[in-house]
């Protein structure tokens, strides 16, 4: 078993978040609240395994959640969360691994370097949780809503996840606890006598509880104090030659001729990758598949936009949006447009939404109005966490 487990907890219902939906499946820039906290641990160094603790009603919208993470199978949680996380434990216990950091499903801006720090807070200590000093002024009030009392803030902190303990500690103290009806981990470990450290939060790293967080979350996202926005552009042409169907956005349409070019000469799906590629400053589409290298010859594009959506999320980023123009005068797209718009956000993993994909013509000017060929322009944004200049 892995040294290092974070164990992600979304059985819960979220009553008060108001929707049909669980609040950890709403759609927060383009994907699930709970997929944005997996991927952060998923690609976290310090991670060795993520598992999932989810409702046992809830298994086909998390199978959509984390497809393509490549996860092991969720465990199902209990009536409350504190039997939802001793349940993810007690999965966890046949391999025994070293530390566990147990977090909220419904928190996902959690940004690397709290994990860090949690990390690090369990060097020195069997438990170490995420929290932010209480900065506001606090008041007990009395049932008619008067002032009761100004409470002392000196030493107050607000808890957070992720919470992380030696494994086989934290197994022990919620065995102990059964019963008990204790609000968070770290309470579960006091009450085991765990000497549990306080490492720095982050404002961000909010839990999605009511509409006006998600709404809030998603400024965060959209180039707030968190995340910068960075847009890049893509431009590509391909030539008709011999055959019966272009390849556009990764749709296959019926023509009287074929496109010549790198791969399978999509063009729509060439200006994409290397807007995306061009958001992360990342070079285009040739520095990272050669027409030179014979493995790309008549290969599905799909796969480089897939790769520059990788580089965005091993960064922490996201894709906020996509926008193509495709320029010619035959095949006609709009009977097709639906189907490309459906390809390009499951290839971006996005909802179609954030996808628009439009035709125009050069009114019979130029080498697309000769009908010689194609034309695409592609522009991304995109969302990266924020950093030093």
């Amino acid at each position: 078993m892995p040294g290092t487990v974070a164990l992600v907890v979304a059985a819960g219902r979220g009553s008060r978040f108001g929707a049909t939906l669980p609040k950890q499946y709403a759609i927060l820039a383009g994907r699930p609240v709970l997929r944005h906290a997996l991927e952060a641990y998923r690609r976290h160094p310090g991670i060795d395994a993520v598992q999932a603790v989810i409702h046992p009603d809830d298994r086909d919208i998390y199978a959509a959640a984390a497809r393509g993470l490549e996860l092991p199978e969720a465990v199902a949680g209990g009536a409350t969360r504190q039997d939802s996380v001793r349940n993810g434990l007690m999965a966890l216990a046949p391999g025994v691994p070293a530390r566990v950091l147990i977090h909220d499903g419904a928190r996902p801006l959690i940004g690397a370097a709290v994990i860090d720090r949690v990390l690090g807070g369990l060097d020195r200590a069997p438990g170490a949780i995420a929290a932010l000093p209480v900065i506001d002024t606090l008041k007990r009030g009395d049932a008619d809503g008067a002032i009761a009392a100004t409470l002392e803030r000196t030493g107050l902190w607000r808890a957070q996840t992720p919470q992380g303990f030696d494994f086989a500690a934290i197994l022990a103290a919620h065995d102990a606890a059964r019963g008990r009806d204790l609000t968070d981990d770290a309470a579960v470990a006091e009450q085991a006598g765990l000497a549990v450290r306080l490492v720095e939060g982050a404002r961000e790293n909010i839990k999605i509880t009511t509409q006006e967080d998600l709404m809030q979350a998603e400024r965060w996202l959209s180039g707030g104090e968190a995340f910068e926005t960075r847009v890049g552009q893509g431009f590509d042409v391909h030539r008709f030659g011999p055959g019966e169907r272009v390849m556009l956005c990764g749709v296959a349409i019926p023509h009287d001729a074929g496109l010549l070019g790198h791969s399978d000469a999509d063009v729509g799906l060439h200006a994409l990758t290397d807007a995306v590629l061009g958001a992360l400053g990342a070079g285009d589409i040739g520095d990272h598949f050669p027409p030179s290298d014979p493995r790309w010859r008549g290969a599905d594009s799909g796969q480089f936009v897939r790769h520059a959506a990788k580089m965005v999320d091993s960064r922490g980023g996201m894709l906020v949006h996509a926008d193509i123009t495709l320029i010619c005068e035959r095949p006609k797209v709009g009977p097709f447009r639906q189907a490309m718009i459906a390809r390009v956000a499951e290839l971006l993993e996005v909802g179609p939404d954030r996808v628009s994909i439009k035709a125009t013509t050069t009114e019979e000017l130029g080498f697309t109005g000769r009908r010689e060929g194609i034309a695409a322009q592609a522009v991304a944004t995109i969302g990266l966490p924020r950093t030093e200049p």
